[in-house]
């Protein structure tokens, strides 16, 4: 690895780059609504009216927690600032949390605490959102 880690733009890390891990993601403002109504269902505040979540909560949580993590990484690397970044820090970071203790659910060639994604961990939203993608998005 690199000694020059950039998580912004994906240098240093062995994973896709930004452009590769959401090659196939819905432009920001659907994504942004998709996402909204799906926190809003997981909290029990609405039904479902733009998606519906699976049957199963962990895997509904799964898919809520990485959608949110690579649509705060998506806006920091269109806005690179230090609230951007910090938001999507600490999305990716609930996300590898989550994935270390559902081990399962995880698809990428890393690990969630591997230190492939050592100071970040928004690469590693990255691998997990490709995954994903190429797995059919299952659960969403």
């Amino acid at each position: 690895m690199s000694t020059l880690v950039n998580p912004d733009t994906g240098d240093g890390f062995d994973a896709p780059t930004p452009a590769e891990a959401y090659a196939d993601a819905p432009d920001l403002r659907r994504e942004m609504r998709e996402v909204m109504e799906l926190g809003a269902i997981r909290d029990g505040r609405r039904d479902g009216v733009v998606t519906v979540p699976p049957p199963d909560a962990v895997a509904a949580d799964r898919v809520y927690l990485l959608r949110r993590a690579a649509l705060m990484d998506r806006l920091a690397v269109e806005d690179p600032g230090p609230g951007a970044r910090g938001a999507a820090a600490r999305a990716a970071y609930e996300l590898a949390q989550f994935d270390h203790r559902h081990p399962a659910m995880t698809a990428g060639r890393y690990g969630p605490q591997a230190i492939e994604f050592d100071p970040s961990q928004r690469p590693y939203v990255r691998q997990e959102y490709a995954a994903w993608t190429a797995a059919g998005q299952p659960g969403a």
